[in-house]
């Protein structure tokens, strides 16, 4: 048994799960599991920086997190970054104040990287489940990329590909400063048109359509999920390994992209930071359940955090 501790900083999210792993029992328990929208990748598709703010917001974290690592006695610590700082100009500054933090650096993964990360924390549990075809096909939406990998016990193939919930809120749904509350007509056919283009790239490299079973990461998903089941709480254990229909999906992409701002916060499962970029982050989930011809979404609760810990176990 080893403590370990994995920090995921994405686009929109920073995560931190510390938790015991059993590699020879194939079990991760978790002891501490939290997560804050610090959107460090605010601005970064307009402007190639990360902002002043979004890094003090994500530094905030850092020492929230730090105190918990120490407090619970990690043996190991794996910080990830993905994809906001891969494409700032000014990834330095996020370096240094990290390492000032919490002692060790960040890791600038690949999308491939990324991706398999995803894969194994999405389908260690899953690989004995008799009710689930093979290959999975794992996706990951993010704020920044969505993750594509293709596997049966092991990584068959990846791609990683520039839309998530933020880049394409940004760059589809904000004018003058705004988010257009709701989004035009104009707008959504513009961001499934974004989406169709990379779900072109990410076939290139990924036999999207082979996949027998499609599994959903991520918050975007995980939101989707808990809308779908109707719950009045975010609560993860009923939304692990839940099956979502693609005909509930649709569903709900309609009333969200039709929905007010005060409409979508006032869903009770609805996350405040979440709640400008769930219209697109629900786009892209159900234009790749469309193409992939999905017609459910497992989704699960672990993920790339998974993976992290499980890279630091052996």
């Amino acid at each position: 048994m080893k403590r370990v501790a994995a920090i995921d900083c994405g686009t929109n999210s920073i995560r931190l799960l510390v938790a015991d792993a059993d590699p020879a029992a194939g079990e991760l328990k978790d002891l501490d599991r939290r997560m804050q929208i610090v959107r460090l990748g605010q601005g970064v598709d307009r402007t190639g920086r990360l902002a002043p703010e979004a890094l003090e917001r994500t530094f905030a974290a850092c020492r929230e997190y730090a105190a918990v690592i120490k407090g619970l006695g990690a043996e190991q610590v794996r910080f990830v970054a993905t994809s906001a700082s891969r494409d700032a100009e000014n990834r330095d500054d996020f370096v240094r104040g990290v390492v000032d933090i919490l002692g060790v650096e960040p890791e600038v993964i690949t999308g491939d990287q990324e991706a398999e990360f995803s894969f194994n924390g999405a389908t260690k549990e899953l690989t004995g489940r008799a009710d689930l075809e093979r290959p999975f096909l794992v996706v990951d939406i993010g704020g920044g990329s969505t993750e594509f990998v293709l596997g049966d016990a092991s990584v068959r193939a990846a791609r990683s590909v520039d839309v998530g919930c933020v880049r394409m809120t940004e760059r589809h749904l904000v004018h003058g400063g705004e988010i257009s509350d709701p989004p035009s007509p104009g707008q959504i056919a513009a961001i499934k048109a974004d989406v169709a283009s990379a779900l072109d790239r990410a076939e290139e490299t990924v036999p999207l359509r082979e996949a027998a079973t499609l599994v959903g990461l991520a918050g975007s998903v995980t939101t989707v999920a808990a809308i779908a089941l109707g719950l009045n709480q975010y609560d993860s254990e009923a939304i692990h390994h839940s099956r979502i229909p693609l005909a509930k999906v649709r569903e709900i992409t309609d009333r969200l992209v039709s929905s007010t701002h005060a409409e979508r916060a006032a869903i009770p499962v609805m996350h405040p930071g979440r709640v400008d970029v769930i219209a697109a982050g629900a786009l892209v989930l159900l234009s790749i359940m469309e193409r992939v011809g999905a017609g459910e979404v497992v989704v699960s609760e672990h993920d790339i955090l998974d993976g992290i810990a499980w890279s630091l176990a052996g």
